[in-house]
């Protein structure tokens, strides 16, 4: 991916000082088996999943480090100067289309921390990978996800890293679009299964985001090299609810999906990548995912 010597973003916020440390949960790791139990678990019966990964590894519930100062990464760091430019990317081509459409699109805030962090949304966990809070219109990323992405997951690449990004911008697109509140007002009155069938659409619809950005900065900056497009497939391929659920050595149930099979997220991102626009990203409207 082509990325050095383009804009970085004003827009992160560095809160590694106070972190928490690692890939960990009160002390102990947490192996990526026991996430997914956890993510699978909470979908089934309702519970915080962090309260989950909280009695698997022996302690109480999920502690947060205290709140680091927010300030901008130094200029030396590699992986913030990446996450940095790609979200600046993303700025550029959000604002670009909703200006097309007549809108104004207001940027998130990134912010890089470790361990644990207290957000809009409640407690944040490396352990869960990088997010996105609604209520504070912040993405959230521990840069240890990246290894976590390469060694365990069997996705490495540039690219791969800059579709995660660009798929948690995906939620705040939405957010951004008013798709969000919508959601949480349908999912109200669902059953378990019901909500986790609407997340799906949700996370299926941040995929193809991801590719509409893709589409847009490559025609305007030209970032692609070759391999790069297989990293993010293979990505979307690798973060699948069924590839998640036969790596923790599970069998695949359908119904507790909640981000989509490994098909339908390499589907749905291409989408965005071939089309560029976000009328083909209509996840909500679709009998086949």
């Amino acid at each position: 991916m082509r990325w050095e010597g383009n804009r970085e973003s004003s827009n992160v916020e560095d809160r590694r000082d106070g972190g928490g440390g690692g890939f960990g949960l009160g002390g102990g790791t947490i192996s990526i088996g026991a996430i997914v139990i956890a993510l699978i678990g909470g979908a089934v019966l309702g519970v915080n999943p962090l309260t989950l990964l909280g009695l698997m590894t022996g302690g109480g519930g999920a502690p947060v480090s205290q709140q680091a100062p927010a300030h901008p990464p130094p200029a030396n760091d590699q992986e913030a100067r990446f996450v940095s430019t790609v979200l600046a990317d993303t700025e550029d081509v959000w604002t670009d289309l909703f200006r097309q459409g007549g809108a104004t699109y207001h940027p998130p805030k990134l912010v890089l921390y470790r361990g644990s962090i207290r957000t809009g949304c409640g407690a944040g966990q490396a352990a869960m990978g990088p997010f996105y809070c609604p209520e504070d219109q912040k993405v959230y990323i521990d840069l240890s996800f990246y290894d976590t992405l390469k060694t365990q997951l069997g996705a490495p690449g540039d690219f791969a890293q800059a579709y995660v990004i660009a798929h948690e911008v995906g939620h705040h697109v939405q957010d951004e679009l008013g798709i969000t509140q919508q959601v949480e007002r349908a999912r109200a009155n669902d059953s378990p299964a019901q909500a986790n069938a609407l997340s799906v659409r949700v996370e299926l619809q941040a995929d193809c985001f991801a590719g509409v950005w893709a589409n847009h900065a490559q025609k305007a900056r030209n970032i692609l090299e070759q391999g790069d497009i297989e990293e993010a497939m293979n990505a979307a391929q690798k973060i699948g609810d069924d590839a998640l659920q036969k790596a923790a050595g599970r069998a695949v149930v359908p119904e507790s999906f909640t981000h989509g099979t490994s098909a339908q997220r390499q589907h749905w991102f291409s989408t965005g990548l071939q089309n560029g626009t976000v009328k083909s990203c209509d996840t909500f409207n679709t009998a086949h995912l």
